[in-house]
């Protein structure tokens, strides 16, 4: 997977601002949440990953383009 641009970063920040909740539908990772998790995005870091604090107490990172979810 390539380094999203400044641009590209941009855009998912705005997309996905601090706070926005988001539901887990598929995640590749072994210690991902359950499907169905819901949590609050935290941040988009400078690879473009989205942490979250799901309610399940996890905090790993959604993979844009990788991993299923929504906003809502």
């Amino acid at each position: 997977m390539k380094t999203p641009s400044l641009q590209e970063l941009e855009q998912l920040r705005k997309r996905y601002p601090t706070g926005t909740k988001i539901r887990l539908i598929a995640m590749t990772d072994p210690q991902a949440p359950p499907p169905g998790t819901v949590g609050k995005v935290q941040f988009v870091d400078d690879i473009g990953d989205i942490h979250v604090a799901w309610q399940n107490g996890s905090s790993l990172a959604l993979i844009p383009g990788v991993d299923a979810f929504e906003v809502l």
